[in-house]
């Protein structure tokens, strides 16, 4: 018998290692992640059975969103931006900003790695399934591993546009020819026509939730490879930086869509219609409020708290990501920062634009749900004994709050948050779904409307009027996605494949002047606010979700907050001139209540925004926050700068600032890295460069 190690293998071209361990069971158990490798069975033997087969497609989830997804490409999309400690010249803020570079850290390769390593592994399962006995765990096991490829290919298209097609195991090329070491760019609608078939397979095969077995979305079942099949299906109908890759001419770089008009209706169709069969289906709604929470805020509470049975009627797909082995570092970058404590020091290595918080409206549930305006920060020194306090935030930095830290399950190291990692909601459906029905019928159909009015109604703005014209459906749509969808690093590739980035991230960088210079829409934006003081539980588990306040427009009530004692003689004076404030509010302050008052547009650590704190109790030399120091130390309106736009907004001569690497027709993708062995352009000699970096 040939033995063929699977751990060994290696493709040098695609910097594959083949197969993953094989024992990476994809359930919320413990017992099954921590499992040891067996790093020395051959294909022959694993694949004698279905349940060691089984075992190995459990294997191929591991990794399949790696952190650059969230980390670099999960920003730059008008609503996260990189809060990246140091400067505004690092590979994260870079990336985020559109600046590419192929021969130095800005660019993005492991995920061309990894995603090569997975669909490697999924060929060899596909290969060797087919070779075994007809049952319906096996059929259910093919259309998993052909689902898993769909989705690898469909990351690497979105991000690099046409690259390498492999569909069968490296043990089954021939040696021989040479595009199976260094395999050419293969047309992107090919590759998606093929996808998209493998995937109308997969579902043919793949029980419904109901029928698996399973107690969780952690593994694929037809309701998340029909959602998967409809993203699929949009973006191979969608816009995308195209090129002749028989020329390579960087004057043949366009956004369009594929050349066939009729193909590109059915790609519609195909999207349409598998988001029927969910919805068909009636197994899945959207989560609902309950116990207080709104449902969106409930929706993400019992997320994060691993309440899989709160949140499976809408969570069609998620990665399990707990214990040792298996739990990335996606919700250690996305959250309110925290110092010290219960829950250790983690900074937020991103951060929401203000003029994305400003744009909700008042009864949107999911406002503070998505962003928070507080951070966790010790009173004191930080000792054990010390205070922990939510400190409330000016505008330049506005955190994400989906995955905050104090709503997780107690994780095993500050690193190791054992978030699962959430990939399509039955949100998705719905949204994809009016999507697809306005495109078919050159304007929303009341399908579409009824779709867009679901989400609407659970996050309560049930009463905002619906468009009636095809391009302001679609408007409403993309400004939807963003309420909906902030910091699930999907919102970049969804605005180049509905050919709006250009224009949304010219319209942001405008509306974020604007919104400093506090004029246009933003004109009467409230500058001061009064924030009460808030103690953190220092718990796993704690539900707070944002901090109380009130915005102050009276001049006579700004007038008196102005200038903040800086005698602690002077404090209980000045909490009584706030409870004078506060009562004409409406707001009756008890017994043990602080308020302090924060200028939003300056900094977090301007000199009156840390007086104000030190009125609450804040000891002098704490003036920071767990935030990368670009963002909390810089203001965000230009009058407070000096008479210009901060840094972090647009510099003087123009060479930083928001997307100020971004160049139409070209940074819509990324190009390949070639800066060292391990990088694409260094080890294929037979791939060609994106045309815009050559």
């Amino acid at each position: 018998m040939k033995k063929i190690s699977i751990i060994t293998r290696i493709r040098k071209t695609l910097m594959v290692s083949s197969v993953v361990a094989l024992s990476l069971g994809i359930t919320s158990c413990e017992d099954w992640l921590d499992m040891p490798s067996y790093t020395t069975s051959d294909t022959e033997t694993v694949f004698a059975d279905e349940n060691t087969a089984d075992m190995f497609l459990q294997g191929c989830y591991r990794g399949l969103v790696h952190q650059e997804m969230y980390y670099q490409l999960g920003m730059g999309e008008t609503v996260v931006h990189s809060s990246e400690d140091g400067s505004t010249n690092n590979s994260k803020y870079n990336i985020c900003n559109y600046f590419y570079d192929t021969t130095s850290p800005y660019t993005v390769t492991t995920i061309f790695k990894e995603q090569y390593r997975i669909i490697e592994s999924t060929n060899i399962a596909i290969s060797r399934l087919n070779g075994i006995p007809e049952t319906d765990k096996r059929n259910a096991l093919i259309g998993e591993a052909l689902a898993i490829r769909a989705f690898c290919y469909h990351n690497l298209i979105r991000i690099y546009g046409d690259v390498p097609a492999v569909w069968e195991p490296l043990e089954e090329m021939d040696p021989d020819d040479e595009d199976t070491f260094y395999p050419r760019r293969s047309p992107r609608d090919e590759i998606y026509d093929r996808i998209i078939a493998d995937l109308q397979t997969a579902v043919t095969y793949i029980p419904w939730y109901s029928e698996s077995g399973y107690n969780t979305y952690e593994r694929l079942t037809k309701q998340g490879t029909y959602a998967m099949l409809v993203r699929v299906a949009l973006y191979a109908g969608g816009y995308s930086l195209r090129w002749d890759l028989e020329t390579n001419a960087a004057s043949s770089l366009r956004m369009a869509r594929r050349d066939d008009e009729a193909r590109v209706r059915e790609l519609y169709q195909i999207a349409s219609d598998a988001c029927q069969a969910i919805i068909s289906k009636n197994e899945n709604a959207l989560v609902q409020a309950q116990g207080g929470k709104s449902g969106f805020e409930y929706l993400w509470y019992n997320f994060c708290q691993r309440n899989f049975s709160a949140t499976s009627p809408e969570m069609l797909w998620e990665l399990a990501q707990y214990g040792n082995n298996t739990n990335s570092a996606f919700g250690v970058y996305a959250h309110p920062g925290s110092r010290g404590g219960t829950f250790g020091s983690r900074k937020a290595m991103q951060f929401l634009l203000p003029t994305y918080y400003l744009s909700f409206d008042p009864n949107d549930t999911r406002r503070d749900v998505s962003c928070t305006s507080y951070s966790i920060y010790f009173l004191d020194g930080g000792s054990a004994t010390d205070t922990f306090v939510d400190v409330g935030t000016t505008y330049s930095c506005i955190m994400a709050g989906k995955f905050r830290i104090s709503w997780c399950v107690e994780p095993a190291d500050a690193s190791k948050r054992n978030l699962n990692i959430p990939l399509l909601r039955y949100a998705d459906v719905l949204l994809m779904y009016a999507e697809a029905q306005n495109y078919l019928n050159n304007g929303p159909t009341q399908a579409a409307k009824d779709a867009l009015q679901q989400v609407r109604d659970r996050a309560g703005i049930g009463n905002m009027s619906i468009p009636s014209t095809q391009q302001e459906f679609e408007d409403a749509l993309i400004q939807e996605m963003k309420w909906e969808f902030a910091c699930e690093f999907n919102l970049r590739t969804d605005l180049i494949r509905m050919n709006r980035l250009a224009k949304e991230l010219a319209e942001t960088k405008q509306a974020m002047k604007d919104l400093s210079d506090r004029k246009n829409t933003y004109a009467n934006v409230p500058v001061y606010r009064l924030y009460k003081f808030q103690v953190d539980a220092q718990t796993y588990g704690d539900p707070f979700l944002d901090l109380d306040y009130i915005e102050l427009t009276d001049p006579a009530e700004i007038a008196l907050i102005r200038d903040v004692p800086t005698d602690a003689d002077d404090y209980d004076a000045f909490q009584d001139v706030l409870a004078g404030i506060l009562a004409a509010h409406g707001i009756t302050v008890e017994a043990g209540d602080k308020w302090y008052p924060t200028h939003m547009f300056e900094a977090y650590t301007s000199t009156y925004n840390g007086n104000a704190r030190k009125a609450v109790g804040f000891t002098n030399g704490f003036n920071a926050l767990q935030i990368g120091n670009i963002i909390y130390t810089k203001p965000t309106g230009s009058a407070e700068n000096g008479g210009s736009y901060p840094d972090w907004i647009e510099a003087a001569d123009g060479s930083d600032g928001l997307y100020y690497g971004f160049k139409e027709n070209c940074v819509e993708l990324l190009p390949f890295a070639a800066q060292a062995a391990g990088h694409p352009m260094i080890d294929n000699p037979n791939l060609t460069q994106h045309p815009g970096y050559q």
